[in-house]
This record gives C-alpha cells, structure tokens and sequence, in this order.
C-alpha cells in the first residue's frame, strides 16, 4: 500500500508504518504472505472499537449538557455501529489502500461492509498507538464529530417516529401530542408534553422547546408501552 499517499489525504504523518500497514491488513492477507512482519488488523480493530466508544462518548457528554444518559447511549450506538463506521470508510477511500487476498480481492472485498468497518477501527486503534489520544481525538474532530454536530445521526433520536411505527402496528391505536403545562420565565421556559395513545395517557416528558418535550414523552412511551 501506498502509505505516503494515504498520509498526504489525511493529513497525518506517522512514526511507525508498519503500524498504518496492519490497519490496513486483512487476515486473508496474512494466510497468502506469511513473510511479512505485521499481523492482520484485528488487534488493532479492538482497540481502536474501544478508542472511537471513548472519543464518542467524550463528546456526547461535553456537548450535550442536558442530555440523559439513555439518550447518550442510542445516539453513541447510533455513530459506533457497522453501516456509520462504513461510511466513515468510505468517505475517506480507505478501501484502496486494503491488503487483501486473492480470493478476497476476486469476490468484493474492498467494498464488502464488515471489512471497511472493521478498518475503519483498525485505523483509530493504530493511530492511537502511533500518536495518542489526543491526536486520534483530532482525527475525530475532522471526520466523525462534525456529522453529529449536523445531525446525521438524529434518526437514532426520533422517538416521534419509532412510537409512531409501533403504535400503526395497531390499526385500532391513534396518537396524539398535547402541551399540558408550561413552566419558567419567557426567557428559560420549559414544556410538558402528554402523549395520549388510544384516548389514555401513555407518557410525559419536559423541554426547552415543543418538540423536545413531545420527543421525551415519546420516549417514556416507548420505553413502557406493550402494544395490545
């Protein structure tokens, strides 16, 4: 692989290329050439699951002030899981600087998903080892936070839908939002909404905004209500 390359795209320069190499090795790789002097990527793809779980949730906590740790949790699973990780792989053409074997190479494993996931860690976790946190924390900040930050990842939160998928599974169950109480100043006011589902009230929930407070009340629904 081209590592010089590589590093020109990213911006980044590393001390050992070894390193970088075994994030980019798949195990078929290895079985085809046993004299090379690096190990397949999967050590390093465990550590770098472990590294990206830590920077993620780093963020999460610091940016999002109000947020509960549930919330925190299914939007970081939201980020971290196999089809973001994919395109975090592919946004960045990791998949040409794969080493793979032949029969990899022949039936799309440069393109399959679990191995551009798995690089996309593999790398995180070499980086790690190569320059440290902070400089994988760095990495990071380019690529991966600022898709939070524009909200690529809000369908992990849309408690409205997912309660509304659920509840249509019963033709007989309607759904509605209702503001019930408004609480503070003008300046710092709170909402309290009431999802009522079948004519009873299946949840509540508090926000800065409307739709804040019907996604929390949906929310709580979801996380108690048994459709009949």
């Amino acid at each position: 692989m081209n590592v010089e390359q590589l590093e020109e795209e990213l911006n980044l320069k590393f001390n050992n290329h070894n390193l970088i190499k075994q994030a980019f090795t798949h195990s078929s790789y290895v079985n085809e050439h046993r004299n090379v002097v690096f190990s397949d990527n999967e050590r390093l793809e465990f550590l770098g699951d472990a590294v990206l779980e830590l920077g993620v949730s780093q963020y999460l906590y610091r940016k999002n002030n109000d947020m509960p740790e549930g919330e925190m949790t299914k939007l970081r699973a939201a980020i971290v899981c196999e089809p973001s990780l994919v395109n975090f792989a592919l946004e960045l053409n990791f998949g040409k600087y794969l080493l793979l074997g032949k029969g990899e190479e022949q039936t799309g494993g440069r393109n399959r998903p679990a191995i551009l996931a798995d690089v996309f860690e593999a790398f995180l976790g070499s980086l790690y080892l190569d320059q440290g946190f902070d400089e994988a924390l760095d990495f990071l900040e380019v690529h991966v936070f600022p898709k939070i930050k524009k909200g690529a990842f809000s369908h992990a939160m849309d408690y409205k839908s997912q309660l509304q998928e659920l509840v249509q599974q019963n033709k007989n169950q309607t759904i509605e939002y209702k503001i019930v109480d408004e609480k503070g100043p003008s300046h710092n006011k709170e909402f309290v909404a009431q999802v009522v589902i079948k004519g009873k009230n299946a949840g509540e929930g508090i926000g800065r905004t409307k739709k804040e407070a019907e996604q929390r009340a949906a929310k709580y629904a979801l996380d108690s209500f048994i459709p009949h």
